[in-house]
């Protein structure tokens, strides 16, 4: 079943055109890789759809993004809501100088959750998920600010998933991280897809070959080629999709 899909799309930043007629559709519970050099606008269009664009001077865009059933930049969308919905993870950790605990039940009170039975449920619930759990459990009252770079990454996971998201959206979540802090994202993201859909942008084409059931290659505004990962790695149709993942240019 598709969760989303976009029907020519196209971005602008005041007269640039940064996306260009762009029209896909991602299944429920999957993973889905935006790949492509950089400043090829596929960033730009992870942002159209939780709508974290709006905030930048002089964009706008045309066209339609439907997120279960629903044109989400209609009127009548709640923002706040549709990014409960649409959780974001951010390319570097940006866990909030408060302590672990709080970092995770922060959603749930802005929400006006009050019960702290619940909240201290949805917590740990929220941290075994993203796998922290272990680490922290005897540490909940720490500043969240001590962990390590891929600690941090996987709170702002569990941050984001004690808020009940359906869709998660991640901006190179590795690409800030060590090798061993890699990994241990990319066991999550593979676990987490039973429960959610995921959309990731990576530059790392081997992360996007592991981890992603279905990949786009962008470049230059325009969506080049989107299939099957495997597929897109071992028989691209573009000859530019098979230039950029050989490494001919990019």
């Amino acid at each position: 079943m598709d969760i989303i899909t976009t029907k020519n799309v196209n971005a602008y930043y005041g007269d640039n055109h940064v996306l260009k007629d762009i029209t896909l559709e991602i299944e429920q519970n999957s993973v889905t890789a935006f790949i492509g050099p950089s400043g090829c606008g596929k960033s730009t269009f992870l942002r159209t759809l939780n709508r974290m664009n709006d905030y930048i001077d002089g964009f706008r865009k045309d066209g339609n993004i439907i997120v279960d059933g629903q044109d989400i930049y209609d009127k009548s969308v709640r923002v706040e809501e549709l990014r409960q919905k649409i959780g974001m993870v951010f390319q570097k950790p940006n866990p909030f100088p408060k302590t672990i605990f709080e970092n995770v039940a922060y959603g749930l009170k802005i929400q006006g959750v009050k019960d702290k039975t619940k909240i201290a449920e949805v917590v740990e619930e929220s941290l075994k998920q993203s796998a922290l759990w272990e680490e922290v459990k005897d540490d909940l009252n720490k500043s969240a600010l001590s962990l390590s770079g891929g600690q941090q990454q996987r709170l702002c996971i569990a941050r984001t998933l004690a808020v009940q998201p359906s869709i998660i959206l991640m901006d190179e979540p590795a690409s800030a991280l060590d090798p061993i802090s890699t990994a241990k994202i990319e066991e999550l993201i593979a676990q987490l897809k039973e429960d959610y859909t995921i959309v990731i942008v990576t530059h790392n084409m081997q992360q996007a070959s592991r981890i992603s059931d279905k990949t786009a290659f962008f470049y230059m505004g325009d969506m080049i080629e989107y299939d099957k990962t495997k597929d897109i790695f071992t028989h691209p149709k573009n000859e530019r999709t098979e230039n950029y993942i050989t490494g001919r240019f990019g």
